[in-house]
């Protein structure tokens, strides 16, 4: 993990290639959310959020691709207009060449692979096993074998689902068993697996402590302007750090929330070992469409920000 080394704290972000995490419905509360059959992506803004990366020094982006690409191996799940596999290496080497490493993000939380299309109904089956190699195979050799392969895992449970017609909430051992195949087909294929721990972490942590593997990467997380250790979701940090785990603190730009990424970084930089605080990652949980220019490129600017806080 040389990457990690010279740039001493990875300061990534992530933009939406994809977004179709979350089935066909109305939320009253969310209603950008849902299925979309044709690619949610305005360009312009796109590229300026790369530019603008680049500028306040991000030096990670994780992009997530869910069905936004036509793969070779699996050409049925993409979208209308989904980028063909050449684009995507385009942009990679242009994200490359503005100094920063492309990283993979798909999403295997039962929760959040609507992408997946009826694959998401085969989960635990050998077909499953089958389309996951094969993504994770294809994805890995098309970022050149990315140090850090983000697996998603967060949220699987029946309240984020609320509004699904289906359904799915895997427990106990099938959790483990499907996880575990997914860490290793990382690993197997040459990175580093990283995931948000919230499913197991928060709801099992005896569980979580004793199978989850210290070479996952862990972006525990919470949104809210100020870190109270007292909850469950800031406490979290702090066991991770306990148990020895390498982690990425994630912040958020989703809901305006401007504090965010300042106080997660600051707080990060107190309670977790320098040697397991192996960076950041700031989020903005909206399609990449003119629409959301303020948050994405706002969020971006709080980065900034926030890095240059942590090394003052």
């Amino acid at each position: 993990m040389s990457y990690f080394i010279k740039n001493n704290k990875i300061w990534a972000c992530l933009l939406h290639l994809s977004f179709n995490m979350w089935e066909e419905y109305i939320s009253p509360h969310r209603p950008f959310r849902g299925y979309r059959p044709n690619l949610e992506l305005d360009e312009p803004l796109w590229n300026d959020a790369i530019n603008d990366m680049a500028t306040q020094g991000v030096n990670m982006v994780v992009i997530d691709l869910g069905d936004a690409v036509k793969y070779e191996s699996h050409p049925e799940i993409a979208v209308n207009n989904a980028w063909s596999t050449d684009r995507l290496k385009q942009e990679l080497k242009r994200i490359r060449e503005l100094g920063m490493q492309p990283v993979p993000k798909l999403n295997f939380s039962a929760g959040h692979d609507t992408w997946m299309k009826d694959y998401a109904k085969m989960v635990s089956t050998d077909i499953y096993y089958e389309f996951c190699s094969n993504l994770i195979k294809e994805v890995s050799a098309l970022f050149d074998t990315p140090p850090l392969f983000h697996l998603g895992m967060d949220e699987e449970t029946y309240s984020h689902q609320s509004y699904h017609k289906h359904i799915v909430i895997r427990k106990n051992k099938v959790w483990w068993d499907d996880f575990t195949f997914l860490v290793e087909e990382v690993e197997k294929n040459g990175s580093r697996a990283w995931i948000w721990p919230d499913y197991m972490l928060w709801n099992e942590p005896e569980q979580f402590f004793e199978y989850m593997p210290k070479t996952v990467v862990q972006s525990n997380w919470d949104y809210g302007e100020t870190l109270d250790p007292e909850t469950q979701r800031v406490k979290a940090y702090i066991d991770l750090e306990k148990y020895g785990y390498d982690q990425i603190p994630t912040g958020s730009y989703h809901n305006y929330n401007t504090n965010s990424i300042g106080s997660t970084v600051s707080f990060a930089k107190k309670n977790i070992n320098d040697a397991r605080l192996l960076g950041f990652l700031q989020t903005f949980w909206r399609p990449t469409i003119e629409e959301n220019r303020d948050r994405i490129i706002g969020g971006i600017e709080l980065f900034g920000k926030a890095k240059q806080t942590y090394y003052k």
